[in-house]
């Protein structure tokens, strides 16, 4: 159903390793707004509420009320001064969560033009798995994959070898 093109190989991959996890019969609390792939689970059978739009640092309210038993962060962290803080706050005992990986070859993302979309941290696996045991989550399973493009060059090359996406799923200890 989603081919392997940008971004569907990622929503494709995404949604296999959700399903691998999470019954559809457990609800969702899915940190962000309402997006594509939010869609995506919806349509597959998934019981999701998402976040309003507030500003996760300062107000975790609605995290810290949900009731459903599973939280989905999907390239929601980087986005976040203090992610720490929004993975105490979730109550649920299971987490799958997803950020875009730091790349050697290429700086952090930042817009010049979006407040709200910049990338505040690009993690490197080992220092979201240590945020993660931090907070008090214990990694069941975890898996990476790349993000190659059609453009030509050095850098594009590299994506195709270089894993760009990197996905949990965790409980709480």
């Amino acid at each position: 159903m989603y081919e392997k093109t940008f971004p569907n190989k990622r929503f494709k991959l995404t949604l296999e390793f959700l399903e691998k996890h999470i019954s559809k019969t457990e609800t969702i609390l899915d940190l962000g707004v309402v997006n594509p792939f939010t869609k995506i689970m919806i349509e597959e059978g998934f019981s999701v509420e998402n976040t309003k739009g507030e500003d996760l640092d300062i107000d975790t309210t609605t995290i810290e009320k949900s009731e459903a038993n599973v939280v989905t962060a999907f390239e929601i962290f980087e986005h976040l001064l203090s992610p720490f803080t929004v993975l105490k706050s979730i109550k649920s005992d299971k987490l799958v969560a997803s950020i875009p990986l730091k790349l050697w070859f290429s700086s952090a993302y930042r817009s010049k033009t979006d407040m709200l979309d910049r990338h505040y941290h690009e993690f490197e696996d080992w220092q979201f798995d240590w945020l993660l045991e931090k907070a008090g989550w214990k990694i069941i399973d975890r898996q990476k994959w790349t993000n190659p493009t059609k453009k030509i060059g050095i850098r594009p090359i590299l994506r195709w070898f270089t894993p760009r996406y990197y996905i949990v799923y965790a409980e709480r200890v």
